[in-house]
Formats: C-alpha cells, structure tokens, sequence
C-alpha cells in the first residue's frame, strides 16, 4: 500500500474503517455498545482528534484518553483483539512512517491501558 497517514482524511478513513470492526467484532462490539450506546458519532469524532493530536501533531485533542478505560472489564485477550482489528485496518489502508507510528502507538497504548486496568482491576 502506498497511501501514508498525513491528513485529517486520513485519520477519519482509519477511525471510520477500524470502528466499524469494531463493531461487527462479537467479542468487542459488547462492550463498545454498552458504553457508548447510540453516542458514536461523538465517540468517532473524539477518536479523530485524539489519532490527529498522535500522528499529525494537529493539537485538537482536549482530555486524559485513560480514564473512561478505567473501568471497563477489559484484559488482554480484549486488547489482543483490538490491536488486531487496529492492525488489520493499517495494513487495508495504508503503508509507510506514519502507518508504522499508528501501530507502534496503538501498542504501547494497549500496553500501557491494559497494565493500569489491572492494577484498577485489583484495588477495585
């Protein structure tokens, strides 16, 4: 694939394509819809920002991504699938630095999410 990640088309092409895996996905769809129920358009544009702030250095996203994570019951097989799904729409749709820096990203994201949900998951 010769397409990189370098505009805000970009960024909603990744979003748009790796969420409606998400959502045809029977082990994350669940817990997906369970939190955002009919709020996705919020929850895309949200995830647009946050994956333009990461990778285009665009700053418009505004918060903590880490803390509506902080509860959900979540472990590594959901992270294994999600970085998965994340991969799989990488490779559909693009190739180069900026593609190589989302998977990079989206992994120490699930890594470092993943270790804070447990250690919440155990305090809890």
């Amino acid at each position: 694939m010769e397409n990189d990640i370098f505009h805000l088309n970009d960024i909603k092409l990744l979003v748009d394509s790796f969420y409606d895996k998400v959502r045809d996905d029977a082990l994350l769809a669940p817990i997906f819809e369970e939190v955002i129920q009919d709020r996705w358009p919020e929850h895309l544009e949200r995830m647009y920002t946050f994956w333009q702030t990461v990778l285009l250095g665009e700053h418009t996203y505004m918060g903590s991504p880490f803390p509506p994570h902080a509860k959900l019951p979540i472990t590594k097989v959901h992270f294994d699938r999600w970085l998965e799904l994340f991969f799989n729409t990488i490779h559909e749709n693009f190739g180069g630095e900026k593609a190589e820096e989302a998977k990079w990203r989206a992994s120490k994201m699930a890594e470092i999410f993943q270790l804070k949900i447990g250690k919440y998951q155990q305090i809890s």
